[in-house]
């Protein structure tokens, strides 16, 4: 049997919205505060994927510079209308306290959302155009008189007031750019609560709308509800949920929803959504939120449901009968000997990544500019890629000749300002060392610093083990036989959504790689000679 294997997209790749052109499908998935914005994958087949670009990547489309953890780009659509592609992205500026515990007092938060477009999937995308601000996880339904309609959650920031207070909908001139008319709100979600994320398709002559519901926690979950008219009334689905893991802890896919529909040819619907796996007994998912899909029926009463009527996921469904369709497997070697940055890593924030890193300033080398301190929300030296196993083993050779005690660069475990583990070369009087800083919710300081020892003359290799909930550090000379294994066995899972700062947003995941920091002000480089990243897939399998 010809199967899928649940997550399509692993690692943090969360908010999937699905999209077929032809033969083509392609997801886009939310990036947060990582640059560039957006991921778009392409498949042929439902089952293989590849990242063929972030199309958000100078400052006319997007600059994060400032946003809090967990911010930036949220949820965005991906549609194609006249021949064009169009994408539509929240980038969120404030997100305050979290709404879980109820809404107390005025809660302020800043959701513009824009909207870009391109003739080509992987072209040259236009400049953004801001169309509202009223809430986030917009998307457009492109109906079949030739009208284009903007939908999105609509935030009520006032005190007492149900923050989700249901979904918007409102027309776009797709020539002018601009919303036209007036808002309506369609829908006002179920008990589930923190109604968001729509989508509207249209089917025998009903609008289906398609929302998650629950919050993107454990209790997460795909709704639905339908009406004869665009503006509605809209009648909940009768089985109340279409996709849902809630109650489920362990398990290869917990946490699902957040989904999107796509068609194949034949009709054949198919259901793309986030999904989390947790660390067996830990209940913590370090590797953030994934794309799962899975395959979809029309029931004789016109409802969507799945294959079984269970609303559960699926983790190993069976491929639709396309041609298969693997793509080239292009490995990075782990060198630095070329023009560009690695297709597998991303930065923070900035749209200015010539201030972060250089790949000319000395060749065969990833020089990264000291910038400002690793926790920091505007500039940080900081170049990483996401966690795709449960287990795997990350090294790197770095060249770095400190100053003083202000200067640091080295290898880094990073989920956000707040959650990290950065094992770096640093100086302390006239002596250079290495020091461990650990940020963790966990810690009465918050940050702490723990001095490894003195380090010999030359380049540093680094080393990072991580088995399930363990991580082990290492480092040595470089070209030497012997690692130095630091006697800590760290807990991995601080780096998950579930361990959090009281009132803070989590939704991205752990991103292992280079970071380099100067306080001083003189941007004093660090240049790392290769990264090499080796993982095992069997995240779900009992850690010993």
């Amino acid at each position: 049997m010809n199967i899928i294997s649940n997550p399509i997209l692993p690692g943090f790749n969360p908010d999937p919205s699905i999209l077929r052109v032809g033969d083509d499908f392609y997801i886009a998935t939310s990036t947060f505060e990582w640059y560039p914005g957006v991921q778009i994958y392409h498949s042929r087949d439902l089952k293989h994927w590849r990242l063929i670009g972030r199309p958000l990547a100078r400052a006319s489309q997007l600059d994060m510079r400032g946003v809090p953890d967990s911010c930036g780009v949220w949820a965005p659509d991906l549609s194609y209308a006249d021949g064009r592609f169009w994408l539509i992205f929240t980038n969120v500026k404030r997100y305050g306290v979290t709404t879980v515990n109820g809404a107390k007092g005025a809660s302020l938060r800043d959701f513009p959302n824009y909207v870009v477009y391109c003739d080509q999937i992987d072209g040259d995308w236009s400049d953004a155009v801001h169309l509202n601000s009223s809430g986030f996880d917009p998307a457009l339904f492109h109906d079949e008189d030739g009208r284009s309609w903007m939908l999105n959650m609509l935030w009520d920031h006032r005190p007492g007031r149900g923050r989700f207070a249901g979904i918007q909908i409102q027309e776009l001139d797709r020539t002018a750019l601009k919303l036209v008319g007036q808002p309506h709100l369609i829908f006002e979600g179920t008990d589930l609560g923190f109604t968001e994320g729509p989508h509207i398709y249209k089917r025998d002559g009903w609008y289906h709308l398609l929302v998650a519901e629950g919050g993107t926690g454990w209790d997460h979950a795909v709704v639905m509800a339908r009406s004869r008219d665009l503006l509605g009334p809209y009648a909940i689905h009768p089985d109340a949920v279409v996709l849902t893991a809630a109650g489920n802890r362990e398990g290869p896919l917990t946490r699902t929803g957040h989904g999107d529909l796509v068609e194949l040819k034949d009709g054949t619907p198919w259901l793309a959504y986030l999904c989390g796996r947790p660390i067996p007994k830990r209940e913590r998912c370090i590797l953030g939120r994934e794309t799962a899909i899975q395959p979809m029926r029309w029931h004789d009463d016109g409802w969507l449901r799945t294959l079984d009527g269970s609303a559960q996921p699926m983790e190993a469904p069976e491929a639709p009968e396309l041609p298969s369709m693997p793509w080239p497997q292009n490995r990075w070697d782990g060198g630095f000997d070329r023009g560009d940055l690695p297709p597998e890593f991303q930065w923070l924030r900035t749209p200015v990544p010539e201030r972060l890193f250089s790949l000319s300033e000395r060749p065969g080398f990833l020089r990264l500019h000291g910038r400002e301190t690793v926790g920091s929300h505007f500039e940080q030296a900081l170049v990483a890629r996401r966690l795709e196993h449960g287990r795997f083993t990350a090294t790197t050779c770095v060249d770095f000749s400190p100053c003083c005690f202000q200067q640091a660069a080295g290898l880094i475990l990073y989920y956000n300002s707040t959650k990290f583990y950065y094992l770096s070369i640093s100086k302390e009087a006239d002596v250079r060392e290495l020091q461990l800083m650990i940020a963790s919710p966990a810690l009465a300081e918050g940050i702490t610093i723990e001095v490894i020892g003195p380090l010999p003359e030359g380049s540093i290799e680094l080393r990072a083990q991580v088995d399930g909930d363990a991580l082990i550090f290492g480092w040595r000379s470089e070209g030497a036989s012997i690692w130095h294994i630091l006697p800590q066995q760290l807990d991995a899972t601080i780096l998950s959504d579930e361990v959090t700062c009281p009132g803070l947003p989590n939704f991205t995941g752990t991103f292992v790689g280079m970071a380099c920091q100067d306080l001083s002000g003189t941007a004093t480089p660090a240049d790392f000679a290769w990264f090499l990243y080796e993982g095992n897939d069997d995240i779900c399998a009992p850690v010993d």
